[in-house]
Formats: structure tokens, sequence, C-alpha cells
């Protein structure tokens, strides 16, 4: 559960630099930004379910 919740906050990160990316229209960094949001995201549910699943 700490793994998920580690994920969670690098999600939360990289959704703040999503942000900030789209401020000054860096794409080159946008594009890893979103990756980041969509990889980062989709563990952090998919360790939670799993975790919530074994309980």
């Amino acid at each position: 559960m700490v793994l998920a919740l580690i994920f969670l906050l690098v999600t939360l990160l990289a959704i703040v630099s999503v942000i900030r990316q789209l401020k000054i229209k860096n794409l080159f960094a946008l594009g890893f930004s979103a990756v980041s949001v969509l990889v980062f995201g989709f563990f952090s549910i998919a360790t939670i379910i799993t975790e919530l699943g074994n309980m």
C-alpha cells in the first residue's frame, strides 16, 4: 500500500508539471509529463485495486 501512495504522490507532482508546462508552452516537457501522469496514475490505481482485493 505504501508503494501505491508513493505512485500517487509522483502522479500528483506530474500533474502539477503538466499544468506548468502548458503555461510556458514547452511541448517536449509536456509530453514527458503527460506520459508520466498516465503511467504512474495507472500503476497507482492498479496497485490500490490489487491491494484492496487481497484484503
